[in-house]
């Protein structure tokens, strides 16, 4: 005769965790002794936490504390309609260290850490999978997004998850909905090469970025314009285009010395990044060329390198940009969650500086 086999009701208590298992909400409940609801409404935050008792809320949070119980973010969120986390989103390039990304990125954090949120970076292999990528981001994990120099149509508008806020910084087209804040680009071209003309380089060779590129093209008009506000004509061929990084700007310089005569050598070097500029100090150095005797260089951006390097550059204020956009997105969030208006501007032009360092000299 076989042994009789004992059945287990549906309302036998779940099993014991073991010893060293993170506890569960499950756990803390049936140590408080109230039903795994009432404690994940105490534990999780959600706004009918008020509604349960006082006892029953000293009993869940005791129960919590003698488990080192650790409440599960997602599930938080869910209960408060808030992640405390927002979203970078940026492009990785191969070629170089992104420094340009690196100091926006600090920047960012400083303000995120303050505000006690986390911060998520999402990296895209180019700006053509935005679309694709971008969306999943409104699932409720990150409850506003900073776009880091999109390269985007206007039409992204319709695709950008709308339920969450999106800043940008530096992008390349004006989005609807999406504020944007960027350096103004075209005052710190001019200042500089106004600057280079106004103490004796007449002949001033441009090395921009990509043609078409919204940066790039400010930068060039900058340069054009200091040279049509003191009269001093434009030689045909100095302007020319690179990739934005060390690479470009060197093979760019070397070209150009190839096809120049050595008496033609140009008095500086007006460069659209300090990525470009390191690189054609390296060509004019491979060519016996000093920089500042023979050749004097300026770059743009004033990136971590250009300051050890000692480079004569145009400060964008990174950093600051970083912080403004966590602190108008952190804005933005607010005025959502409370259902208020925020009215601002579309875009934010930030102030750039003209840093003389050792690269640039008078002309003898």
């Amino acid at each position: 005769m076989s042994a009789p086999t004992t059945k287990t009701s549906a309302s036998s208590p779940s099993k014991p965790r073991r010893r060293g298992d993170a506890a569960t909400l499950a756990d803390v409940a049936r140590e408080a002794g109230v039903s795994v609801m009432a404690a994940s409404v105490v534990l999780n935050g959600a706004r009918s936490a008020t509604r349960t008792s006082a006892e029953t809320r000293a009993r869940v949070v005791a129960a919590a504390e003698r488990l080192n119980y650790r409440a599960n973010a997602a599930a938080r969120a869910l209960a408060n309609g808030r992640a405390n986390a927002i979203g970078i989103v940026a492009s990785h390039w191969k070629e170089d260290v992104n420094l340009y990304f690196m100091e926006v990125f600090g920047g960012i954090i400083e303000v995120a850490t303050g505000s006690q949120q986390t911060a998520a970076v999402f990296m895209l292999r180019g700006w053509d999978e935005a679309q694709r990528r971008i969306p999943e981001l409104g699932d409720g994990r990150v409850d506003g997004l900073i776009l880091v120099a999109p390269c985007l149509g206007a039409d992204a508008s319709g695709w950008l998850p709308k339920h969450i806020p999106s800043v940008s910084l530096h992008s390349e087209t004006a989005i609807p909905g999406v504020m944007n804040l960027e350096p103004d680009e075209e005052a710190g071209s001019f200042d500089a090469v106004r600057h280079m003309l106004a103490i004796g380089h007449h002949r001033i060779l441009h090395i921009g970025g990509p043609a078409g590129l919204l940066g790039a093209e400010r930068r060039l008009s900058g340069y054009r314009r200091a040279h049509a506000a003191v009269g001093v004509e434009l030689p045909g061929d100095h302007v020319v285009h690179s990739s934005l990084n060390v690479e470009g700007g060197r093979d760019a310089m070397l070209d150009w010395l190839s096809r120049h005569p050595r008496g033609l050598v140009p008095d500086a070097v007006f460069c659209a990044n300090d990525a470009i500029a390191l690189g054609c100090i390296q060509a004019l150095s491979m060519q016996g060329l000093r920089v500042p005797e023979d050749v004097s260089v300026v770059g743009f951006d004033d990136i971590l390198f250009a300051r050890t390097a000692h480079l004569t550059t145009v400060r964008q204020p990174l950093h600051a940009m970083g912080k403004r956009a966590m602190e108008v997105l952190m804005e933005r969030i607010a005025a959502k969650r409370e259902g208020g208006a925020w009215l601002a501007p579309s875009n934010i032009a930030l102030s750039t500086e003209f840093v003389q360092r050792g690269t640039l000299k008078p002309r003898r």
